[in-house]
């Protein structure tokens, strides 16, 4: 039976993955809407609104590519942002995912730095190796996005290196153009490990809840 990307609800301490939905597009707009700063290599939901940015993943969605969530933080049980899983890869045949990327990722200023970046990922790095079995999860972010390059690095990720020209620049006023990519995977070898580290660093965030480390 060939496998079906679909990600399902994943629950943390602090945030919980919902499977996207045209209902969460308020949310994800009023998340969007507070400081903008940290957005300028990102695509997030703009002044129109986010119903189009919704319909755009759900779309997506529909080929099989991805799977878009929205983070909800439990601690005010408001949207915080969005990720998704996509670009799934077969290479032992199509019933098994051989390979996934964790990507489209954004959080509102206030998620930022608060533990909920970093306990996504585990939860969706933890499902990816442990439940589908994939051999690797990829990262990728414009090379030049060094804020993003670090809570990537943050999280255990490796880096691969830079491909030039590799995507779509979501940068405003770059319309048509392509970026550099910079490359991280964590490997299933090396997730045990990384795993640990995650879970140490999760537990730091418990311990103190009226501060966070950097680059959550």
């Amino acid at each position: 039976m060939a496998f079906v990307l679909e990600g399902p609800v994943l629950e943390g301490d602090r945030v919980r993955l919902e499977p996207l939905g045209r209902h969460h597009a308020e949310g994800l707009f009023r998340a969007a809407e507070e400081n903008r700063d940290s957005y300028g290599f990102t695509w997030v939901p703009g002044p129109e609104g986010a119903e189009e940015y919704v319909d755009t993943q759900l779309a997506r969605a529909a080929t099989g590519r991805l799977a878009p969530y929205a983070q909800i933080d439990r601690a005010t049980g408001r949207v915080a942002g969005a990720t998704s899983y996509w670009d799934p890869r077969f290479w032992m045949g199509e019933d098994t995912l051989s390979a996934i990327e964790i990507g489209y990722t954004w959080l509102a200023a206030s998620a930022q730095g608060t533990g909920i970046n970093a306990e996504a990922k585990y939860l969706l790095f933890r499902h990816a190796f442990e439940v589908w079995g994939v051999g690797r999860v990829d990262l990728k972010t414009d090379a030049r996005n060094s804020r993003s390059r670090a809570a990537i690095e943050a999280v255990g990720a490796s880096f691969e290196g830079v491909l030039r020209n590799w995507s779509p620049s979501a940068v405003p006023g770059e319309e048509g153009r392509f970026r550099d990519s910079a490359i991280y995977s964590v490997t299933a070898e090396e997730w045990p490990e990384r795993r640990a580290r995650l879970e140490q660093r999760l537990a730091r965030y418990a311990g103190d809840r009226s501060g966070s480390p950097s680059g959550g």
